[in-house]
């Protein structure tokens, strides 16, 4: 794939950090458009990559031209998105259903995504077709947040859900953010949803290395992590299913600029990604990438040949 356009893109990200003004919205939801030249932009960590390269990867086999951008702050890929500087990303259905609804309806606006993957669509399409952009459907992969205990802990309780600990009675330390003192899905969800006796979180991280390992030695009980998080087995750790939904619905979806890339060509291209990826599928591909020191753009290739998606 050509990244030559990357740098260029990059220097105009300034000029474009408001997006299309609200004159224009009209131009910018007009028909979809079908540009052979597109940018895929990734939010540069493990998993945004992977997925924007197996983006990339079939959008040149459907005779495409990309290059790759990366840009760490939605607040800068976002509005780039907008003005048709970056053209496709990979995105998270609720997560960013609240950023659009946050930045058109203030921080304090209700939330916009849920644990019912069908609302958060539709909401998430309301907020984006305003702005010029397309959503395009989702898959089986999700990557939200997710708890986990020892396998031991878990034989020795026969927990397999969040409602086995919470009917268990066991006291828990959570090793979680600091966040997880006071954000819904975390230790209130917890204990409001499940009735899981959270006695203290014990600010490690979230699905870090040390809050992990506090959970294997025993100093705490339950971490918080993510679906993805391929590294639980070396810890020796499982997670626990999330039954009752606490959680929202961060399920991967493509998220297109509607007049460059809204076209029927780019949905059925990464359609077929959508398609065949799960959730396990991610964190084994995450995986490869954090601990077996592989290159993002041969596992994504790899993958996509495994599948049947790209010729040899």
């Amino acid at each position: 794939m050509r990244r030559a356009a990357a740098l260029a893109a990059l220097l105009l990200l300034t000029g474009c950090a408001t997006g299309p003004s609200l004159e224009n919205r009209g131009a910018v939801t007009a028909s979809p458009g079908d540009s052979k030249s597109l940018v895929i932009g990734t939010a540069g960590f493990t998993e945004s990559d992977l997925l924007a390269r197996m983006y990339a990867l079939l959008l040149d086999h459907a005779g495409y031209r990309t290059s790759l951008l990366t840009v760490a702050n939605r607040e800068l890929y976002e509005p780039a998105l907008e003005s048709g500087q970056i053209d496709v990303v990979p995105e998270y259905a609720a997560t960013f259903a609240d950023w659009l609804n946050a930045k058109e309806n203030g921080a304090d606006a209700p939330p916009a995504g849920s644990p019912d993957l069908d609302a958060t669509l539709r909401a998430l399409r309301r907020l984006a077709l305003p702005r010029g952009l397309a959503v395009l459907d989702a898959g089986r992969a999700v990557d939200q947040n997710a708890f986990a205990v020892t396998a031991a802990y878990a034989r020795e309780h026969r927990l397999k859900t969040l409602s086995d600990l919470g009917a268990s009675g066991l006291k828990v330390r959570l090793a979680a953010g600091d966040e997880c003192v006071q954000r819904p899905y975390c230790a209130p969800g917890l204990r409001k949803t499940y009735g899981i006796d959270v006695t203290a979180v014990d600010p490690k991280g979230v699905g870090t290395t040390q809050a992990k390992r506090a959970v294997q030695n025993g100093t705490d009980q339950l971490v918080l992590t993510t679906t993805t998080d391929a590294t639980l087995d070396s810890f020796g750790l499982v997670l626990l299913a999330d039954d009752k939904r606490l959680q929202n619905a961060d399920y991967v979806v493509p998220v297109v600029n509607r007049a460059r890339a809204g076209g029927p060509g780019v949905a059925k291209a990464l359609g077929k990604l959508t398609a065949v990826l799960t959730t396990a599928d991610l964190a084994s591909l995450d995986q490869q990438v954090d601990s077996w020191r592989r290159l993002p753009e041969d596992v994504a290739r790899a993958y996509l040949r495994a599948k049947g998606l790209l010729s040899e």
